[in-house]
């Protein structure tokens, strides 16, 4: 017998009670029970953005989302800047481009989060620019972006902070009102503790105010259709009515562990797992400005990235996550956000210990995890 254990950056583990939730007798989208749900989840997503504006639920993976902002808020020709220091940082460049926006490109160093200065330089620079486009946390290498200084460049200027949260959301403080935040999007398949499926999405009045001009094509994604639903409590097209039962569920749980906690919880996971690798003399991939998501780890020289993370996962039935283009091979990259507690972390880097000494690593076996057993102790 092999128990598996899913510790990637998504998808990620979903509750018991969100699972039961979600296999209940499907119901109708156009009835006043489902409506009373989605009314539920509704109100709950707003609390999770922490913010007073509509949140509103598409049925995509967060890629829709992303792409409903750019359809939704520019037009052909506009010029954004998009921060590109991953692979989803380059995502939103290639989707600006896609409906023909100009995109001022802000290479980052991948590893390296971005410097809310170096965005200002481009916004001084060109006055015309409608967007600045980021990740609060780029997923593919582990870095949390200074969302907080990029928005108070943007709140005096004909100019959005749009925020892909995707690892973000749920997983560490991003007040999308207090921060000035004018689009902010997630997914359901990270923090908010669900199977991949569920895009959200909400705009600050501001950025609604854009909509009223914007020129790119959009049927499906079109965020006006879909807030005037809202106010009904429902959506435009047939909603994932699974995966937004599952939703109030998980929402349920996260408003019942308080958000605070749910933030000093991902931080202790976040910090136990950079204690542990350094504690095994294993090199971090973000080690100024990590998310508190996922840590990436450089693999050791000589150990074949790619080999030790399908070992893990073939092998030993833990799901950590590898890296992407000239990282593949590099790095490994161990997930703690949504349902995961200390000994979900404890089995992720007890495994790291064993497969490393497997390929043949020098490595004093339970020492990553004695680290992060001294951190991961505070939550009891």
């Amino acid at each position: 017998m092999k128990k598996r254990y899913l510790l990637a950056p998504g998808p990620t583990p979903v509750p018991e009670s969100t699972l039961l939730a979600m296999a209940s007798p499907i119901i109708h989208h156009r009835t006043p029970q489902f409506s009373a749900i989605f009314k539920e989840a509704a109100g709950l997503l707003r609390y999770v953005f922490q913010t007073e504006e509509d949140v509103i639920m598409l049925a995509a993976s967060g890629t829709g989302a992303m792409e409903a902002s750019i359809t939704n808020l520019f037009s052909p020709g506009d010029e954004v800047v998009a921060v590109n220091g991953g692979k989803f940082g380059e995502r939103w460049g290639k989707l600006s481009e896609a409906y023909g926006l100009k995109v001022h490109w802000l290479q980052v160093e991948w590893g390296k989060a971005v410097e809310a200065g170096a965005v200002k330089k481009l916004l001084d620079k060109n006055p015309g620019i409608k967007g600045v486009l980021t990740q609060a946390s780029e997923t593919s290498t582990t870095v949390a972006h200074p969302v907080k200084e990029i928005a108070a460049l943007t709140r005096d200027r004909d100019c959005l902070t749009i925020v892909d949260g995707i690892t973000a959301v749920g997983v560490f403080d991003v007040p999308m009102d207090s921060w000035g935040i004018d689009v902010l999007v997630s997914g359901s398949q990270k923090a908010f503790m669900l199977p991949p499926g569920l895009a959200f999405i909400s705009l600050s009045k501001k950025a609604w105010k854009f909509r009223e001009s914007s020129k790119c094509p959009r049927f499906y994604f079109d965020l006006a259709k879909e807030r005037k639903n809202l106010g009904k409590d429902t959506t435009a097209y047939t909603p994932a009515v699974s995966l937004i039962t599952g939703l109030k569920e998980s929402l349920r749980l996260i408003k019942e562990e308080g958000l605070e906690k749910v933030f000093a919880r991902h931080d202790r996971l976040a910090r136990a797992a950079r204690a542990a690798s350094l504690a095994l003399g294993l090199k971090l991939l973000a080690p100024e400005s990590p998310s508190n998501a996922a840590t990436g780890i450089y693999v050791p020289d000589g150990v074949d990235g790619e080999k030790l993370v399908k070992f893990i996962r073939d092998e030993m039935g833990v799901t950590l996550a590898g890296g992407q283009d000239h990282l593949k091979g590099r790095i490994l990259r161990i997930a703690h956000l949504g349902y995961v507690d200390t000994f979900d972390l404890i089995i992720a880097v007890s495994a790291v210990e064993m497969a490393l000494k497997k390929f043949g690593h020098k490595v004093e076996l339970g020492r990553g995890v004695g680290a992060a057993e001294e951190i991961l102790r505070e939550g009891y």
